[in-house]
């Protein structure tokens, strides 16, 4: 005989309904950055489902701005693809500790800049039942920063920038990364002059403080 109070699958004991089952999370590595801060922007959004498939490459040149302000276009740029795919359950990766530690709550805003992109990133996140935000590393964030590298490069109506190689000495005069002992090697990279600004063309990832030779060697637009 079938018992009167049949137990379904998924209730819990004594036949009450059971917990429900948390949404697998898709995840968005996001990053923005600019050339020159404030310079020309862009921000690159890499989107994998809960399988970790790559289902999304999004990027865009925003203008002249800063590089927290192109971060947090990054970051509203994969808050609106989750909103636009019903997707209930996001992990944002960021290499932005100040954007990280100010979603969490751990920084407050200060920048006028900002708050208006804040207040929009939280309002948004707060419609996804699951979002949790962490910082990653640089080098586990490449593909989003190359994306928004190659928005630049496409805005700038050129390929991407290669960094060159080459002997530590800069033609005729030595170079100064020569002697610092940590670095033999010297790189050419690509930069633009503008209003009594050099702006180079690609991120260098120099130290603050570092000392370099520049040799200027205008080039002609093609």
């Amino acid at each position: 005989m079938a018992p009167k109070n049949p137990v379904h699958r998924g209730a819990g004991l004594f036949g009450e309904p059971g917990p429900e089952a948390k949404p697998v999370a898709w995840r968005a590595n996001i990053d923005g950055g600019s050339r020159g801060n404030p310079g020309p922007a862009s921000y690159g959004v890499v989107i994998r489902d809960p399988r970790g498939e790559i289902v999304a490459r999004l990027k865009k040149y925003i203008g002249r701005t800063t590089n927290n302000v192109a971060e947090y276009y990054g970051l509203i740029a994969a808050l609106d693809y989750a909103q636009s795919n019903s997707i209930k359950a996001l992990r944002i990766e960021s290499d932005s500790e100040l954007l990280v530690k100010q979603m969490r709550g751990q920084y407050k805003v200060k920048s006028e800049d900002l708050k208006p992109l804040f207040e929009r990133a939280k309002k948004m996140s707060a419609t996804i039942s699951s979002f949790r935000i962490d910082h990653v590393y640089r080098e586990q964030n490449k593909e989003a920063d190359a994306l928004a590298n190659e928005a630049m490069d496409e805005a700038d109506g050129r390929k991407p920038a290669s960094v060159e190689t080459r002997n530590p000495k800069i033609e005729n005069g030595n170079s100064k990364l020569e002697n610092r002992g940590a670095a033999h090697t010297a790189i050419k990279v690509r930069a633009r002059f503008r209003s009594g600004i050099l702006y180079p063309l690609e991120d260098i990832n120099l130290p603050d403080g570092a000392e370099v030779e520049i040799l200027l060697r205008p080039t002609s637009k093609s």
